[in-house]
Order: C-alpha cells, then structure tokens, then sequence
C-alpha cells in the first residue's frame, strides 16, 4: 500500500532554551501518531514562497498546536486579550499553506490551535479567552496531565467526526483558552464539551477537512486512534490536481 507523505506544521521559537537562536518545535507524539497510522510525516518549516512546493509533493496535511494564538485581527476584532499570544511568522505560513491545501483538496486535519487557525481560514471567528465569555467554563486548559482525559465532548451525529470514532460521546486531553465562537457557511460543528464550548468542526465541501480542539497524537483512546487512521487512508486516495 502507498505510505502518504504527510505535512506537519511545526511550532517556532524566539531565542532562549533549547538555543540561543531562533529555532523550530515539534511533539515527537505527532510524528509518532502518523507513522503508527502508516503516514510518513515530513515536518514544514515557516517559508510562505515554499508552499506550492511542500503541497506538490505531499498528500495531506496536519496544522498542529503550540504556544500561540491566531491574530485577532484575521477575525475581524482590533482589541486583542491580555492573554493572547502571537507567532505572526508561524500563523503567516500556516494560512498560507492552509488555503492553497484547500484548494486543492487535500485531505487537512487541524489540532488545537491549528483547529482554531482552519475554522478562521474557513470564514469563522473565535472566542479569545473562555474564561471571560463564559463564566461556567471548565477548565480547558486541564491540570492534569495531557496524556490524561480533561473531560468528555458531545460529538454530532451524522457528521464525519462521528463516523470516524463511532461514539457519541469521547473522552478528550485539553490545553486551550480559545475556541471557535460561530458556524459559518460550509463550515459544520461535530463535538461540544459539556459547557456548550465548541470542540471540532469539518467542512463537507471537502474530501477530507477536519478540525478538533483537543490532542488525539496522545491516543489516549480508540476514537484518537481512528482519527489519525482515517486522515492517512484519506491521504493514501490523494491524487494531486
């Protein structure tokens, strides 16, 4: 069987830490995950004029997580939180990659902030910081360890989500103070955690298109598992237009 080449957006960092120069991050568990799904994941450093290049020769794409947030103002809000974070490089980059993914129709799963980042490239806004939207939040940015569940998510039946974990109801890690705050046209959500925030979206226009809010390359259960299953057989079928 063909092994997918997979695109793995990776995360960037100011000097400090690890290096005394800028340097790129990534989760080894996110490379795990793909090659464990028979995916063969190829880490995409933040050069705008190499997207066409990255996109002709893999066959499907994931925007992963980090530190970070997207810049308000690509959702239409001047004020920006006291809370948020920007990487204008990293988020250059990944709605640039994003959009020409789209385009093309290539099977595209977004993690986390790379959830939130799909959802504002496909017309949709965010909430800034869940505490000061809603007061009965749960704690999304869990205490406990992210190889642990934080809580439960609701998932939509009838949605791609839904058909892929076969359950109602998964059990999630969870390490956000934003979300999704709407559904716009062409854009449908499939999971909510118990306190009506949103926790994933997909876009049926797509062959494969897909957005969640928590980690799934922990696998910390079965419906994890065959969301990485799922994205790679999607990117086995790629042909490139």
């Amino acid at each position: 069987m063909k092994t997918p080449l997979i695109g793995v957006t990776l995360d960037s960092e100011d000097p400090g830490g690890y290096s005394k120069f800028p340097w790129y991050a990534l989760r080894r568990n996110y490379c795990d995950a793909v090659v464990r799904a028979g995916g063969l994941p190829l880490p995409l450093t933040h050069e705008p004029d190499l997207v066409g290049h990255y996109l002709d020769h893999i066959q499907g794409l994931i925007i992963t997580g980090g530190h970070f947030d997207v810049d308000p103002a690509l959702f239409g809000e001047a004020a920006h939180h006291d809370g948020v974070t920007l990487k204008e490089g990293r988020t250059d980059f990944e709605m640039a990659v994003t959009r020409m993914a789209l385009e093309r129709d290539m099977p595209l799963l977004g993690i986390c902030g790379g959830q939130q980042l799909l959802h504002v490239v496909l017309g949709g806004r965010l909430i800034q910081h869940i505490p000061d939207a809603r007061s009965d939040a749960l704690a999304h940015e869990q205490p406990n360890p992210r190889d642990e569940p934080g809580h439960d998510v609701e998932i939509v039946e009838d949605t791609l989500l839904h058909r892929i974990v076969g359950r109602n109801h998964l059990a999630v890690n969870s390490a956000h103070h934003q979300a999704a705050a709407d559904e716009p046209q062409g854009v449908v959500i499939n999971a909510h955690a118990p306190d009506g925030v949103i926790e994933g979206m997909e876009a049926p226009d797509y062959t494969f298109c897909l957005g969640i809010q928590w980690h799934p390359e922990f696998e910390i259960s079965d419906g994890d598992v065959r969301i990485f299953a799922a994205f790679i057989e999607a990117a086995r079928k790629y042909r490139q237009p």
